[in-house]
């Protein structure tokens, strides 16, 4: 079983990163918190790995840290949260901090929010992973208490958007992508409320595909 890769970015895209690891490139579904976090093509990156076995086919997913492959084995043990799912929770939030801290906190309607979690997912997430969170949280040496629930921007599911995630696709636009393409791409990015302008439009550049 893989659990760690270390090679060179060889192509990026919206969900996944192509690795050449002595020739044979792997490659690797992460969220978009990982992804954001990769360098550029050509530069070398270390990814933890958890590898998921199908009948025809093995998967990749990859974790730039270790506190988001925790949260990640976690979320994978609650019923019909599969890989793929767990993956997008957790490009849902600034971070696995701030998504342990909706479990923890008991915010079912806040996990609702994010896209693919309905309500029977986000109560069955509150009920199973409270407390794992909460005591996650504690070996992190983060508190629940420490960022407020409502503070946290999150992907949404009703289609409206922050007047920043707009200015991003306008400037996307304007460099030649097509529209749906850049909502697409933007739709799914974290955006921490502090955050400017340039920091989510670079995030949006490396997630869009070539």
């Amino acid at each position: 079983m893989i659990g760690h890769l270390r090679g060179t970015v060889i192509d990026r895209g919206m969900t996944c990163v192509l690795i050449d690891c002595g020739g044979v490139g792997y490659e690797v579904t992460a969220s978009s918190h990982t992804l954001s976090k990769l360098n550029d093509i050509g530069a070398e990156v270390s990814l933890r790995i958890y590898t998921h076995f199908l009948e025809h086919k093995i998967s990749l997913y990859g974790f730039a840290s270790v506190s988001e492959r925790e949260l990640f084995d976690l979320l994978i043990t609650v019923k019909n949260v599969g890989p793929a799912s767990a993956i997008k929770i957790l490009s849902a939030g600034a971070g696995p901090i701030e998504i342990a801290q909706l479990v923890a906190a008991r915010e079912p309607k806040s996990l609702m929010k994010i896209k693919g979690i309905g309500k029977k997912t986000a109560e069955m997430l509150v009920v199973e992973l409270h407390e794992k969170c909460e005591a996650l949280l504690s070996f992190w040496g983060a508190s629940t208490l420490e960022v407020e629930v409502g503070s946290l921007v999150l992907p949404s599911s009703s289609g409206e958007r922050f007047p920043l995630q707009e200015d991003v696709i306008k400037a996307l636009v304007q460099l030649g992508y097509r529209k749906p393409q850049a909502e697409k791409v933007v739709d799914l990015l974290p955006v921490d409320p502090g955050a400017s302008l340039e920091t989510v439009m670079r995030q949006a550049l490396q997630a869009m595909p070539r």
